[in-house]
């Protein structure tokens, strides 16, 4: 059966994919097919030449700036293809010569002998909801330059507000800056105009996010995850467009090492020797929960919009959220007394909160339609008898507004005594 399976690992290039072909067994022939153009009529050209005679062909290629058509569209005629991680590709300490015949050449040895791990490849519909979320990285980032250009320009000439920037205030304080030489008044015009664009852009993209909810199958785990401090829609959309359903993962240990929040180490005998996170996986998505972290160094407690986020949750995904919340700051103040720098305490906040999080995603049951299941039963319970309810008629005090404490009540088993 081995003899009718053939790998073939892909070298994917913007104009071009060079193609190599190893043969089934264990010391099977490889070859060097040539150099194809990566257009879909020379892949299904390939396919034709490699896949006659019942041939099952095995494809694979590193993950890269391309994207995953390749795999979408290898999956879609019924071919196994697995989209690798470079990193952690084997190599020779010795190997000195890289070449892409030699490249595609490894990718299909090394997929015949197991010795690949594959990434998660994204549906489409889930690629474009992360293809949003990073468009709004961009604004934000776009939006930082632009003040530090206009923050800039105002240190140069002498102009300190001395307030906290970026207010009403301080635009109007802007407005009435003088300056010796006219044309500085329309530099700093056309800055201002760029700082206005980049927020238009922001705030623009952030509605997108809040508008693509509501036809998300995971948009129950986000809101799941909202119930957790420092998790706000915008955070929490990011963060699960980025990783996507975490039932993948076994146990949050996996979780912590794909986002490489977990410690490097070097030992050998009797010596152990540990340095910083490995900072592998996903770094997106590793700075969204380290920006989270950052939140645990104040007291626990349940503010305001902490509740209102945790109002329509089951009881026993906002007990895990409490958990999690006063573990996390009693964990922050007991490393910061320890005179640890900052950054080292919050990077350790973030590892455990990860598993919080992957906690949480796991209570969520999602269904293809987008509604979820819940394992807690008086949630079950309170949903079967509040299904009348459409509008918060009765306690929206003729508003069409839930009171928010409805799910605090002491008959309702209350978490408010925290």
């Amino acid at each position: 059966m081995a003899d009718r399976i053939t790998y073939v690992g892909l070298d994917v290039h913007k104009d071009s994919i060079v193609v190599a072909v190893a043969a089934g067994g264990l010391r099977g022939e490889v070859r060097e097919y040539g150099r194809i153009a990566n257009t879909p009529t020379a892949l299904d050209r390939l396919l034709r030449k490699l896949g006659g005679d019942g041939m099952t062909l095995r494809f694979c290629y590193e993950a890269g700036p391309c994207g995953y058509g390749i795999q979408r569209r290898l999956s879609t005629g019924g071919h196994e293809c697995v989209v690798v991680a470079p990193s952690l590709i084997p190599k020779r300490a010795g190997d000195r010569v890289k070449t892409d015949r030699r490249d595609a050449a490894s990718l299909a040895k090394l997929h015949r002998a197991g010795e690949l791990t594959a990434v998660w490849v994204p549906d489409a519909r889930h690629e474009a909801k992360r293809d949003l979320v990073r468009a709004r990285l961009d604004a934000v980032r776009s939006l930082r330059r632009a003040r530090q250009q206009l923050s800039g320009f105002l240190l140069r000439h002498g102009c300190h507000y001395g307030r906290p920037a970026w207010t009403r205030l301080h635009r109007r304080w802007l407005a009435g800056l003088k300056f010796a030489q006219a044309v500085h008044h329309i530099v700093l015009e056309d800055y201002i105009a760029a700082v206005e664009a980049a927020e238009a852009r922001r705030n623009r993209l952030t509605a997108q996010i809040e508008a693509m909810l509501s036809d998300w199958t995971l948009a129950p785990v986000v809101a799941a995850l909202q119930t957790m401090r420092g998790m706000a829609l915008v955070n929490a959309a990011s963060l699960i467009a980025e990783l996507g359903d975490l039932s993948r993962f076994a146990n949050p240990r996996q979780l912590m090492a794909y986002l490489g929040l977990v410690p490097s180490e070097h030992s050998s005998g009797g010596s152990v020797k540990r340095g910083g996170i490995t900072k592998a996986g996903n770094a997106a998505a590793r700075r969204l929960l380290i920006e989270a972290a950052w939140s645990y160094r104040f007291p626990a407690r349940l503010s305001r919009q902490l509740l209102l986020r945790q109002e329509r949750q089951p009881r026993l995904i906002r007990d895990i959220a409490w958990k999690g919340q006063l573990r996390l700051c009693a964990r922050y103040r007991k490393l910061a007394r320890t005179g640890k720098p900052a950054n080292i305490v919050t990077t350790a906040i973030a590892r455990e909160l990860s598993g919080f999080v992957w906690a949480i995603a796991r209570q969520v049951a999602v269904t293809t339609d987008g509604s979820h299941k819940t394992n807690d039963p008086s949630q079950r319970r309170r949903q079967r008898t509040t299904q009348h309810r459409t509008s918060g008629q009765g306690r929206g005090r003729g508003r069409g507004q839930e009171n928010p404490r409805e799910h605090y009540l002491p008959n309702d088993h209350s978490d408010a005594g925290f």
